[in-house]
C-alpha cells in the first residue's frame, strides 16, 4: 500500500514529470521519512528484478546499501544545510543480492520545499561510476 504523499512533494512530482526524462542518470525521490516514492527507468533497471518489484514505498537504504547511509546520508545533509550537495566515490551495494557487486557512485541530492521552505522530501541522482 503507497504512503501518503506530502501535498507540496506530489506538486514537485507532478512538475517534474515534464523534464526528468532528460536525465540519464538513475534518480529517485524520497519524503523525508527516506521512503522511494518515485524513480526513473534508469535506477529501476540497476536493480535485480526482485529488489526493482515494489519500489515505492521502500526506504532507498533498503534498496540501495551506500557506504554514507548510517552515518552521513545525503538526504539528511541536504535537509540539514537547506541546499544542494554533491558526494564523489561513494561505494554500495544491492542488499539481498547474492550477486551484487561493489558499486561506486557520484552522488547528488538537493531538497524539495514547501511554501514554508519545509523539507518535504529530496532528489536523489546516482551516476554510476563503477569500472
Amino acid at each position: 500500500m503507497d504512503a501518503v504523499v506530502d501535498p507540496a512533494l506530489q506538486q514537485f512530482l507532478t512538475e517534474f514529470k515534464r523534464v526528468s526524462t532528460a536525465i540519464v542518470d538513475s534518480y529517485f525521490v524520497v519524503d523525508t521519512e527516506r521512503r522511494i516514492v518515485d524513480f526513473n527507468r534508469a535506477f529501476y533497471a540497476l536493480l535485480p528484478r526482485q529488489a526493482a518489484r515494489g519500489l515505492k514505498g521502500k526506504r532507498c537504504f533498503e534498496v540501495l546499501e551506500l557506504n554514507i547511509c548510517q552515518q552521513a546520508c545525503i538526504a539528511q545533509q541536504c535537509w540539514a544545510d537547506n541546499k544542494h550537495v554533491r558526494l564523489d566515490e561513494i561505494s554500495g551495494t544491492i542488499p539481498g543480492d547474492p550477486d551484487s557487486k561493489r558499486l561506486r557512485f557520484i552522488l547528488s541530492a538537493v531538497p524539495i520545499n514547501d511554501e514554508r521552505g519545509q523539507a518535504v522530501g529530496a532528489l536523489e541522482i546516482q551516476r554510476n561510476v563503477t569500472d
